[in-house]
């Protein structure tokens, strides 16, 4: 019988580096020898389950019969749990496995730039009925390499776009999207797509509060780099989660290692001076360094261009917490209403969460942030 992994029904085997190379070539007797050896089946069973005698499953397998009918070849890649395409047809179908790419990567652009916009709430409806899709068509046996890749991508974006939009009770779920996306990069043994989620799933589940599993899967991601780019992006994250779970010399070696590769690495939303101020900022405050987040907090760097809203509300309420320890409650409910604003206007309940928290020596600051949260939740709810 066709293996079903316990993974949502979607058949790994098929996307292995051997078996893409085999489904390249789009030869038949290979793909019908891999899958007999794959599941351990005799040419009798492969017959069984094809419709074929043992005789005829041999001859095709040996090239001595050539099977060319169109509707033969759509029914043996449904039985195989392969698209119609990896054995040459050329019809609607195949139309639309192209289709279903070329629209994926639109809709994941679409939602990168309307998450790093500050519009993640619109980016999570983007991606909500993409992910459906995929899952729909993987769980059907449509699920050749790059489907997986996409679903992996769009899988990890969701749960991006929801870490922003969701409650701190709730972001347990954004972890468990970027989980599930790390699933697919490990079993695609695609380095780079497997860097990319570990990345994001080890950031969220550093939000959901789960900060040794955060480390852990950060380090990885760290360690699995190959470019000044994508190590910058992980050794930052790392930095951040090192801070919050109190690792000071994991934090102090990632801030370092940072500050080095703002040389090399390209500038991005998540990786800049800046971002690695307020990173550091927090870090030093949360490893029981106040003097010197109070002495650093003197010399923020301007945000650039591509710093996204999202991380400017995120400084300002690191400045305003690092103030407040400083007794510049002024200037500290000054930061703090200017986050508000802006984290209701972006719906980022998270981060006013982070207010109500730091609000306690400011009454009035700590009303207006549960106020601005009551109605974040109402909309969520709605």
């Amino acid at each position: 019988m066709t293996h079903r992994d316990p993974h949502g029904g979607i058949r790994w085997h098929w996307t292995t580096p051997r078996a893409q190379d085999i489904l390249r070539r789009r030869s038949l007797p290979e793909i019908l020898v891999f899958h007999r050896q794959l599941n351990r089946l005799p040419q009798e069973e492969l017959g069984t389950l094809l419709g074929y005698s043992t005789s005829y499953i041999s001859r095709v397998e040996t090239g001595s019969r050539t099977i060319t009918d169109i509707g033969a070849l759509r029914h043996i890649a449904q039985r195989l749990g392969l698209p119609a395409h990896v054995l040459g047809i050329t019809d609607d179908a195949d139309a639309d496995h192209h289709a279903v790419i070329q629209f994926g990567e639109s809709v994941l652009r679409l939602a990168e730039i309307t998450r790093q916009a500050g519009q993640a709430a619109a980016a999570v409806d983007e991606l909500w009925p993409l992910v459906a899709r995929l899952e729909a068509r993987a769980a059907d046996g449509h699920a050749d390499a790059d489907i997986l890749r996409l679903l992996a991508r769009a899988r990890v974006g969701l749960g991006v776009a929801l870490g922003h939009v969701l409650p701190e009770e709730r972001l347990v779920t954004a972890a468990h999207w970027t989980g599930k996306g790390v699933a697919i990069a490990r079993r695609l043994n695609d380095r780079a797509l497997h860097t990319h989620a570990l990345r994001h799933h080890g950031n969220e589940l550093r939000k959901a509060g789960l900060h040794y599993a955060a480390l852990e899967r950060l380090g990885r991601a760290r360690d699995l780099s190959r470019t000044p780019d994508e190590r910058a992006a992980a050794v930052i994250l790392l930095a951040r989660a090192a801070g919050t779970a109190g690792a000071t010399t994991v934090f102090d070696d990632a801030v370092a290692e940072s500050g080095r590769l703002l040389d090399t690495a390209a500038t991005t939303a998540l990786f800049s001076e800046f971002t690695l101020h307020e990173v550091q900022l927090r870090g030093l405050a949360a490893t029981g360094r106040v003097p010197d987040a109070v002495e650093l907090l003197e010399h923020a760097p301007a945000p650039g261009l591509q710093t996204s809203p999202q991380w400017r509300i995120i400084s300002a309420i690191t400045a305003g917490q690092i103030l407040l320890r400083r007794g510049a409650r002024g200037a500290a409910g000054e930061q703090m209403r200017m986050a508000l604003h802006g984290a209701e206007l972006h719906r980022l309940p998270h981060q006013v969460q982070r207010v109500i928290r730091a609000g306690t020596s400011l009454p009035d600051v700590r009303a207006q942030a549960q106020g601005t949260l009551d109605r974040l939740r109402a909309d969520i709810a709605a």
